[in-house]
């Protein structure tokens, strides 16, 4: 099935998904967009009348989160574009989240509204002071029902701590911090405390001539408050502990695969560079992307990935136009299914990826209006290199839309749902034990 994003068109390109992130529970799924809004889906219960409308999303509530602003002191705009949008676990009634834009992070509450208080003492129905002379008895104001409101409120913002543009933020298990990572520097903060942060990574040189990598994510392990992760262009790992040291300069483990210097070239570097890396949620392995490749990494095995996904092989020899046209500095993203058995991610002409670590098969779907009637069964789709053997139908590399490109996805946390963002559109996929997929 599809949901597509109901959006009002400010300017052409507003719309355009830049994040999508499930709750702690799957029940609310938000996504973000190059407009600085905030759409947060809910999931229908399952009816008796309708026992196939579960599973179905729909909007919730939507809200501007960021604006446009200008750095006069060093002339710069500062985009609305929402960069990542990560949920608090639930710890009443409310549901909190964080999204960030390149600079400012911002704390949401959203709750639920469905009784108003009336007969007050002092004010009239229409909310204005009586005049206290005629107020001859006292009445104990009551609670009336009233239509459901999804009132969303700023609770905390978090500002002025990144020289750069702010790539990712990530909620601790401890429930109390969260950190916010740019290209250079990794901040913590206190998620009621807006007014200072903890520098824990500073990779900025004395000398901006020596910069050689930047910080591309990083993420908090599931479990262990102390230990995190960040990835960097140069296509390495570094995990982190904060028992160690205030100032986690230096890492605890560094994972890097060695290049083989057969298979180097002028590209070698920008498409090793890591885009995403996701902890497990046993919290025993890591998940990274780069251009080409998606890669399992054992947290307790440094020297090189346990498992290596070709995503798109067949664009290797493609690099050079795709330098031309700057699709190879494109950040995918990736995830990991709720039991860790199988990882997606996007790729180019709306076509997503599937991995199976078990049984090793892979699988590829498109997300597009014409393959997501509702209750339409996804068709694997198969690209064909230059030159090789052609199917009834397969897709050449050469007709591949390279301007539909899936770089956001999510997979609900329990079950076999995931939300793919491409474009202004957000499909969201449901597997009734297809054995295509699983």
């Amino acid at each position: 099935m599809r949901a597509s994003q109901p959006l009002d068109n400010k300017d052409p390109g507003s719309d355009i998904i830049s994040t999508v992130e499930f709750n702690h529970n799957g029940e609310l799924l938000a996504t973000g967009d190059k407009g600085g809004r905030v759409v947060i889906f809910q999931r229908e219960p399952e009816t008796k009348t309708e026992p196939f409308s579960q599973g179905e999303y729909n909007v919730y509530s939507t809200f501007q989160s960021h604006e446009p602003e200008f750095d006069y002191l060093k002339s710069l705009e500062i985009e609305e574009k929402i960069n990542k949008i990560r949920w608090l676990p639930q710890q009443n009634a409310a549901h909190f989240l964080l999204s960030t834009n390149d600079k400012t992070i911002k704390l949401w509450k959203v709750s639920e509204r469905d009784k108003r208080p009336e007969g007050y003492n002092l004010k009239d129905e229409e909310g204005r002071i009586k005049d206290i002379s005629t107020v001859t008895s006292l009445q104990v104001p009551v609670l009336k029902p009233m239509d459901l409101m999804v009132e969303v409120s700023p609770r905390r913002v978090f500002a002025n701590a990144h020289t750069y543009h702010v790539n990712s933020i990530s909620v601790n298990s401890d429930y109390e911090t969260y950190m916010s990572a740019d290209d250079l520097r990794i901040n913590l903060w206190h998620l009621d405390i807006t007014d200072r942060s903890f520098n824990i990574v500073d990779i900025k040189p004395a000398n901006m001539e020596d910069l050689t990598e930047v910080i591309t994510a990083a993420e908090f392990h599931p479990h262990h408050c102390n230990l995190f992760v960040y990835s960097s262009s140069k296509g390495t790992l570094r995990l982190c502990d904060m028992r160690e040291a205030a100032l986690c300069d230096k890492h605890s483990k560094l994972f890097e695969e060695p290049e083989d210097p057969s298979a180097h070239s002028f590209f070698s570097e920008i498409i090793s560079s890591v885009s995403d890396v996701k902890f497990s949620h046993s919290g025993r392995y890591l998940l990274t992307r780069d251009y080409l490749t998606a890669k399992v990494w054992d947290l307790n095995m440094e020297r090189k990935p346990l498992e290596t996904y070709q995503v798109h092989d067949y664009l290797r020899s493609k690099l050079c136009s795709l330098y031309e046209n700057d699709c190879i500095f494109d950040k995918f993203e990736c995830a990991w299914n709720g039991s860790d058995s199988v990882i997606m991610t996007g790729a180019y002409n709306n076509f997503f990826r599937m991995f199976d670590r078990n049984t090793k098969r892979d699988v590829t779907l498109e997300a597009s209006r014409e393959s997501s009637k509702p209750r339409a069964v996804l068709k694997p789709r198969r690209v064909c290199s230059a030159g090789g053997k052609r199917r009834k139908d397969d897709i050449s590399v050469d007709s591949l839309d390279f301007t539909k490109k899936i770089l956001h996805t999510a997979w609900h946390p329990t079950e076999n749902i995931i939300a793919i963002a491409a474009t202004n559109n957000l499909y969201i996929f449901q597997d009734k034990l297809n054995s295509e997929m699983h």
